[in-house]
């Protein structure tokens, strides 16, 4: 089955200076999974104090979905990286960085480069459809529920 090189990215406005901003998005817990649109389990192992393997279980259509994944955090930079190791989409990266805007403002800036299995090779013009579609998807999550997440809890001190 050929695979497809989709990359795209977006950046998103934070009300969060950059250093909480960081410290929320990268604060893995179990809970996480409530965070997102659609129903998600997570099991969170600290591998070591920069590496963490996730492991989401999904169900698109109603199907049992797992996936696992390696996030590795650079404190300095105020950023992470998300391999997927396993799942229909393994080998994807995506990498994430807060940069900062204002004492109380931040900017996620987010890349993505996802491998897609499909079933013939397709051309440019739909690998360019297929990553506006993915960038709007992962923009809108973002958009839609975990900044205005990080919101809330940052208004609940």
């Amino acid at each position: 089955m050929p695979v497809i090189s989709l990359r795209y990215h977006f950046d998103q406005p934070l009300a969060a200076g950059a250093r909480r901003a960081f410290e929320w998005a990268t604060d893995f817990q179990p809970s996480d999974g409530e965070l997102f649109s659609h129903r998600t389990l997570r099991r969170v192992r600290r591998l070591t104090p920069d590496a963490f393997l996730l492991t989401d279980v999904t169900f698109p259509e109603g199907r049992r979905r797992e996936i696992q994944r390696l996030v590795r955090i650079d404190r300095e930079e105020l950023a992470w990286t998300n391999t997927h190791l396993t799942g229909p989409f393994q080998h994807s990266q995506f990498w994430y960085r807060i940069l900062p805007v204002a004492p109380q403002k931040s900017l996620l800036s987010f890349r993505g480069l996802k491998l897609e299995k499909v079933p013939h090779p397709l051309g440019p013009e739909e690998i360019s459809r297929r990553a506006r579609e993915n960038m709007l998807s992962d923009a809108k999550e973002w958009r839609d529920f975990l900044a205005p997440a990080l919101r809330e809890d940052l208004r609940k001190g």
